[in-house]
């Protein structure tokens, strides 16, 4: 009996022993997969509009290649007192909740992106608390540096929920270090081996500039920190309009941009985002009766998440074209890598204006300045203070796209692969959750596995 018991057991353990190898090869293999997809993928469009036009009730999962080295770990300046006191204020919650406790569905969110023009910024802050419905928006005032004045206009703001960031890198905040300058970097046309200088030049033989630089820097930092840092916005599933400190806000422009936003997956399903201006900046629209989809422009526009993973999964291309403007890096080598035609609806009459003369780069040196009383000379008219835009109206579409386009080369001024490693620097830190089989999440913030949250999936 004793010998049969022990034949038995040596067979049941012959039996087990390759099932267990392969159960071993298994688990191995599965947790391959797992560290390759982390370096592969980005997040999935959760809770955003399906495809590229859908409507925020539409749950979907989308995951995106990036091409990015998975070796590759950004070196980061050290934070100066000021940098770390600024990133402690960015996790501060939005002020004003007590009177705005509740945001509706439908909401839109609003980041205002502002660098140091106080009178200009005052204009455009009072035009936001005459747009009706702006109680019902988040506010995010994203300030590339620190400086007081514009921080106390920003203080003043009573009309919705406000929050404010601070770009903790921002060149303006390391003013005698990188990003900002340091004593031994290239300046001008400077030879490196020549003067023992620090830096890479441009394609044009030029050397960086951080005032010019901080610009793309500002707005890279700000679309990853509000997409993806933000409690506050980090599962928000709707559109976020975008606008900067010299755009004038009409009082018809959060309900029209409302408007198009319900309307563009019927209206216009290819168009990518909407706007509130037409992309020529000096124009005030055609005034027919219809919307009109065109190239998308850099006046009061406004995108959903899916459109921001498609852009996110660019982000090798974005920080290595030599191009110090973000929006030209956009137009000639982001938007055509989408392999079709980049349409924003917008109304036939603007809802936003550009006014002023003073650039972002200029009156910032001193052999450079530009004078402006910051006057806004923005005609409004009766039809300018409602919303005028008709659901009834077709669309016509601008298949021309002017202004720049792939194939541009730049202008330069992006040649440091110190910039381009900062600007990489948001898309490491990104959190990436990967769907697995049965529908569970692996969050690689976490490192575990969990249930996907509600509809939409595994989104965080």
């Amino acid at each position: 009996m004793a010998t049969a018991s022990s034949h038995h057991r040596a067979r049941l353990r012959s039996r087990a022993a390759p099932l267990l190898a392969v159960v071993v090869l298994a688990v191995l293999a599965l947790t391959a997969i797992l560290r390759a997809s982390r370096h592969d993928f980005v997040p999935g469009a959760a809770r955003a509009a399906a495809g590229v036009g859908g409507g925020g009730n539409n749950h979907t999962i989308a995951q995106r290649k990036i091409l990015l080295d998975p070796d590759f770990t950004p070196r980061l300046p050290r934070q100066s007192a000021l940098s770390l006191s600024l990133s402690q204020r960015n996790a501060l919650p939005p002020r004003n909740a007590d009177r705005f406790p509740r945001l509706p569905d439908g909401h839109l969110n609003i980041v205002l992106y502002v660098h140091n023009r106080p009178r200009y910024l005052r204009l455009v802050v009072d035009s936001l608390s005459r747009a009706h419905g702006i109680g019902e928006a988040l506010l995010i005032v994203s300030h590339d540096g620190y400086f007081p004045e514009m921080d106390k206009i920003v203080q003043t703001i009573t009309f919705c929920q406000v929050k404010q960031i601070f770009a903790p890198y921002s060149p303006h905040l390391f003013p005698e270090a990188f990003p900002g300058v340091s004593s031994g970097d290239c300046q001008g046309k400077d030879k490196a081996a020549e003067k023992h200088c620090q830096g890479d030049p441009d394609q044009y033989g030029n050397h960086r500039s951080p005032r010019i630089v901080s610009l793309k820097h500002h707005w890279w930092w700000m679309m990853n920190t509000v997409w993806d840092g933000l409690d506050e916005t980090r599962d928000f599933d709707g559109h976020i309009l975008f606008i900067e400190e010299d755009h004038y806000i009409f009082p018809n422009a959060y309900r029209n941009a409302q408007l198009l936003v319900d309307l563009k997956p019927s209206k216009c399903p290819q168009c990518y985002a909407i706007n509130l201006a037409p992309s020529d900046v000096k124009a005030k629209g055609e005034g027919w009766e219809s919307l009109v989809a065109e190239k998308m422009g850099n006046i009061g526009y406004a995108f959903n998440r899916t459109v921001w993973r498609k852009i996110h999964a660019k982000a090798k291309q974005f920080c290595t074209f030599d191009e110090y403007n973000w929006d030209i890096t956009m137009w000639a080598t982001v938007y055509p890598s989408f392999g079709s035609p980049v349409y924003s609806l917008r109304g036939p009459r603007r809802s936003a204006a550009h006014f002023g003369k003073c650039g972002l780069h200029q009156g910032q040196g001193l052999s450079n300045v530009c004078v402006d009383n910051g006057d806004a000379t923005v005609q409004l008219d009766a039809i300018d203070k409602v919303p005028n835009i008709k659901a009834n109206w077709p669309v016509h579409i601008i298949k021309r796209q002017e202004g720049y386009q792939a194939g541009f080369k730049g202008w330069g001024g992006w040649g440091d692969k110190r910039d381009q490693e900062l600007c990489l620097r948001p898309v490491y830190n990104t959190v990436v959750i990967i769907c697995l089989v049965n529908e569970w999440c692996w969050d690689y913030a976490a490192n575990t596995a969990r249930q996907p949250v509600g509809v939409g999936g595994c989104h965080k």
